[in-house]
């Protein structure tokens, strides 16, 4: 039986009416070419079913388009969104993702390390499961790389982290705007980097109108059964309050079920705002949060934008924060 011959790039060229050359760099996005050119020529690639050859490409090109994500977050529930967002921006590029777990062993992420390197990858993104900062890899030689989420603790490389500071302004100015001045703070552990941090922005937000917490900022840990311990705190102090910043929306989760027990209705009597906008905590809650969106997908797309840039000779070394949103809900305005 006589099988269809496979078309080339030769074809695609002389369909299109370009030569060989110009074909190649509109099918790999290399070069400056006409809009109209790379149109023609993608649509006789469509038109003949032709699809590059990746091995041809990567050597041709001196590149793999292969990209390295070193996680800390085994539970997936930061590094998948950056994930996901990374792969929206280097997909278009026809670069796949290699996914490593490091597990917060130093000895496993060098085991990844040497594994992508040896797999000639053309960058790396290092994420984890917390923002603060981290060591640099070490000794990647010479392959860029860009940290998500959390931040290289040298100047040199480039990081992209979320904007917690002006996440928490987003939330007082809201809590403002609702009419609410008296407001408490019940957010995670004192030695954390990002309670530390939205914790002083939410202070220093409140100075500016003129106010200040209720009580001092409740340090506990990441968890409902803290945001309950919290908000009872707050009633067994007899604080009035009316509203409360969450550091997270587990703890803000906690907390409203405590003043629900206690006959404090939300948002009527208290407002309540969380962080993460982690939907099934979110909008499980009663009743749904009002909650800080950090935007993990668009930072990963900010990423492996920043990397791509640096893969092409463009390094942007230092820190790039990502702004975040304010997800309003019932927990802060009455439907």
């Amino acid at each position: 039986m006589h099988r269809p011959r496979t078309a080339t790039i030769r074809d695609v060229a002389a369909l299109a009416g370009v030569s060989v050359g110009t074909a190649s760099k509109a099918l790999n996005g290399r070069g400056s070419l006409r809009a109209d050119t790379i149109a023609r020529v993608r649509q006789a690639a469509d038109q003949l079913d032709f699809h590059p050859n990746p091995a041809a490409r990567s050597l041709h090109a001196g590149r793999t388009y292969t990209v390295g994500m070193i996680t800390t977050d085994t539970i997936g529930r930061f590094s998948i969104p950056l994930l996901i967002g990374a792969e929206d921006t280097l997909g278009a590029g026809q670069m796949s993702v290699l996914l490593c777990d490091a597990r917060d062993d130093p000895i496993r992420e060098q085991q990844h390390l040497r594994t992508l390197l040896g797999r000639r990858v053309d960058g790396i993104i290092v994420t984890g499961r917390r923002a603060g900062t981290r060591p640099p890899l070490a000794a990647t030689a010479g392959v860029p790389v860009v940290y998500a989420f959390l931040a290289s603790s040298s100047p040199d490389d480039c990081s992209v982290v979320p904007d917690e500071t002006g996440a928490a302004r987003l939330a007082v100015d809201h809590l403002l705007t609702v009419g609410r001045r008296r407001i408490a703070v019940v957010t995670g552990p004192a030695h954390h980097h990002s309670a530390r941090v939205r914790s002083a922005a939410t202070i220093e937000r409140l100075a500016e109108h003129g106010l200040e917490p209720v009580t001092p900022p409740l340090h506990g840990e990441w968890s409902e059964s803290w945001g309950r311990q919290g908000v009872g705190l707050l009633l067994g102090r007899r604080a009035a309050f009316d509203a409360v910043v969450c550091g997270s929306d587990q703890i803000a989760r906690g907390a409203a079920d405590t003043l629900r027990e206690a006959g404090r209705r939300v948002p009527q009597d208290v407002a309540l705002t969380g962080f993460d906008n982690w939907d099934v905590i979110a909008l499980a809650s009663r009743p749904p949060l009002t909650s800080i969106d950090m935007d993990l997908e668009g930072l990963g797309r900010a990423a492996a934008e920043l990397l791509l840039r640096a893969i092409e000779g463009d390094p942007s070394p230092g820190v790039h924060p990502h702004p975040a949103k304010l997800v309003i809900r019932d927990s802060t305005v009455q439907a």
